[in-house]
């Protein structure tokens, strides 16, 4: 298992960031949240099985999803140990 914990800032809050979020987490093996937080970015916690699932899940979300273009910087930090209870993924609220 390997997880990481990732932090966005730019104009990430009130465009629909976290559902696009979890809509491109439902094309991997992955299950974490994501929600925003009170400075204006917005944390995410990915958990997979297989470290190239997750990179790929982050590249897409990064690179090619429909909010990419609002992310202005990524800070990512690794998750030791991985958790192990968490399912699905979702969308936590303020």
């Amino acid at each position: 298992m390997t997880a990481r914990q990732v932090f966005y800032t730019g104009r990430v809050q009130g465009v629909g960031f976290r559902y696009t979020t979890k809509q491109v987490a439902a094309g991997y093996e992955v299950s974490g949240w994501v929600k925003n937080l009170p400075d204006g970015r917005v944390e995410l916690l990915a958990v997979a099985r297989e470290s190239s699932e997750l990179e790929a899940f982050l590249t897409d979300l990064q690179e090619t999803s429909a909010v990419a273009h609002y992310i202005k910087e990524t800070h990512a930090y690794p998750v030791t140990p991985a958790p192990t209870n968490i399912r699905g993924f979702s969308i936590l609220k303020d």
